[in-house]
């Protein structure tokens, strides 16, 4: 058995074509385009790629991009200071800083600092709080952009059993918490659970976000199960020639292949998602911050995950 490939890139472009759509009606009906600030702290190669990215879908889909790039020794006092503004600022309607920050900036006051209102991440205690008890919220974007690729493959997931392996805040946790909203029974392990190769074995949909590359083998896999692969590590690629990397996931795909039902590839799976659920939910905080309900797509993507 070869397991069907769950293609991230053809979802996150219907996706956006979905936000472009309704971004447009927005536009027209209030005169202004939502507004999406990035935040980014220091010269990290991979940070400033990722927000590159960001900017640049964020006008093709017709919001406005506002970009703040400051220098690494910037004190934390400023940083608290600029993302006052832009909470404050009408224009705004989602505020992300970039991770990682400097040593010596405070993420957690950092991120508890923005609105819960322009929280696009999810990761302000607020909306950490509102997920955990199913009350409606800004929902971090790997894992809203992990479910909905659960959809597309699975649809209904109640009743199913589901493991997750990491206990992130940025992932895992959330994760989970979704997976129960969608009525799954829910595991979550990690790199101290005891037999972890069997727990995963009982999964009918795992989530691998351990950030261990190729963690996770084919032979902890239960024959026709679906995979998220979430994992993002570069490693040595010497097949390429000297100094060379490649991607992996923290599931070993070759292996894994030949044993799921379905698996999300890495690169190409769950990463194009992460952006296109971003400037999906940049669309909701700008509705609801003008006590506006959010398009129909929305209502009817959460009917399908949750209803």
């Amino acid at each position: 058995m070869t397991a069907r490939i769950i293609d991230g890139k053809a979802q996150a472009e219907a996706l956006r074509k979905e936000v472009a759509a309704d971004v447009a009606r927005f536009t027209a009906a209030h005169g202004a385009a939502p507004g999406l600030a990035v935040v980014l702290v220091g010269e990290d190669p991979a940070s400033r790629v990722y927000v590159a990215s960001k900017a640049k879908q964020t006008v093709e889909v017709g919001m406005r991009s506002f970009e703040h790039r400051l220098d690494a020794s910037t004190p934390e006092a400023d940083l608290l200071a600029l993302i006052a503004r832009l909470n404050a600022d009408d224009a705004v309607d989602g505020i992300l800083v970039q991770l990682p920050l400097p040593k010596h900036v405070d993420a957690t006051k950092v991120l508890d600092a923005i609105s819960p209102a322009k929280d696009v991440d999810g990761f302000h205690v607020v909306n950490v709080g509102r997920l955990s008890t199913g009350q409606s919220c800004l929902v971090p974007c790997t894992p809203y952009g992990s479910m909905m690729l659960l959809d597309a493959t699975l649809g209904k997931l109640s009743g199913l059993e589901a493991v997750v392996v990491g206990r992130s805040n940025i992932v895992g946790k959330p994760m989970a918490q979704l997976l129960l909203k969608a009525n799954c029974t829910v595991t979550v392990a990690h790199s101290r659970t005891r037999d972890l190769a069997g727990v995963c074995r009982r999964a009918d949909i795992l989530v691998a976000a351990v950030g261990i590359p190729e963690m996770v083998k084919g032979d902890w896999i239960k024959p026709g199960a679906t995979v998220i692969d979430v994992g993002i590590n570069r490693v040595p690629a010497p097949e390429k020639g000297a100094g060379k990397t490649r991607l992996v996931g923290d599931v070993e795909f070759a292996s894994a292949e030949r044993v799921a039902g379905a698996i999300t590839p890495v690169p190409g799976g769950v990463g194009p998602m992460t952006i296109a659920t971003l400037l999906a939910n940049t669309l909701i905080a700008a509705h609801q911050r003008r006590g506006l309900i959010p398009p129909d797509f929305f209502a009817a993507l959460d009917a399908r995950l949750f209803g």
